[in-house]
């Protein structure tokens, strides 16, 4: 019987091998933590989007009253009681708990909102208005500028994100 002079030689192989699968699954298990965070910072700008589309709707269905809609920090004072509001108070009551997500709940908890949304609507000059709707990211980017909805609500301004929509009323003269 003669002996391999290349024993052990395979144990090496198969520890090298060992240690490149794991560089390669720690490497995919990082990558499934950033895709779980991209994801949820889609949803919340999905959400985002959603809402800011539903306030210039509602304000656009009750143009004659357009200016009852400025109001700061929609959603900053937690679910509202929306029973006996009318026009636009009932809009912006119902826009709050839409942003801190009363629409989905388990257990008592509020599960559809965004991490800290908030909603404004300013009216900075004649038949202008700005809808912004801010919520907290989960990565630190760039801080939005321009957009004082929400400014230093979430400790770091590089947390905050925002979405805003101007919104044009005609005036309409007689001819």
């Amino acid at each position: 019987m003669t002996r391999d002079t290349q024993g052990g030689f395979s144990m090496i192989e198969v520890l090298i091998t060992i240690a490149i699968l794991m560089i390669g699954l720690l490497g995919l298990a990082g990558l499934q933590t950033r895709v779980a965070t991209a994801e949820l910072e889609a949803y919340q700008r999905a959400q985002a989007l959603v809402i800011v589309q539903d306030i210039v709707d509602r304000m656009e269905a009750n143009k004659k009253n357009m200016a009852s809609y400025v109001t700061n920090d929609i959603g900053a004072s937690g679910t509202l009681n929306c029973t006996g509001r009318t026009g636009a108070d009932l809009d912006i009551c119902q826009v709050n708990n839409a942003l801190v997500g009363t629409q989905e709940q388990a257990a008592g908890n509020s599960l559809g909102g965004m991490i800290g949304g908030r909603a404004c609507i300013t009216n900075p000059s004649t038949n202008l208005y700005i809808v912004n709707v801010v919520w907290q990211g989960i990565t630190p980017t760039v801080a939005p500028t321009g957009v004082a909805c929400g400014a230093n609500a979430f400790g770091d301004e590089k947390l905050r994100r925002a979405v805003s929509i101007p919104v044009r009323v005609a005036t309409l003269g007689a001819v």
